[in-house]
């Protein structure tokens, strides 16, 4: 029975929303559960998918905040 925890940040994917849609954690929970499928064989209905929305604050990247990360990803000059 595996269980396989995912971590987002609580954040939108556009401007105009803070956390993941009912829809985007639906298609998370079945594309991580057809991959146990497919690929360990593991039955769905014994696949239990847990997604954990974390808060943007408590999320690093970098050795910095993700907000201060990405702007200073931002202000790099490109390449």
């Amino acid at each position: 029975m595996p269980i396989v925890t995912v971590q987002v940040t609580r954040e939108g994917t556009t401007p105009d929303r803070t956390s993941v849609t009912a829809e985007e954690k639906a298609a998370i929970i079945k594309g991580v559960s057809e991959v146990l499928l497919n690929v360990l064989n593991k039955p769905l209905d014994s696949t239990f998918v847990v997604i954990e929305e974390v808060e943007l604050d408590n999320w690093g990247w970098g050795g910095l905040p993700v907000p201060e990360f990405r702007k200073l990803r931002a202000m790099a000059p490109k390449s």
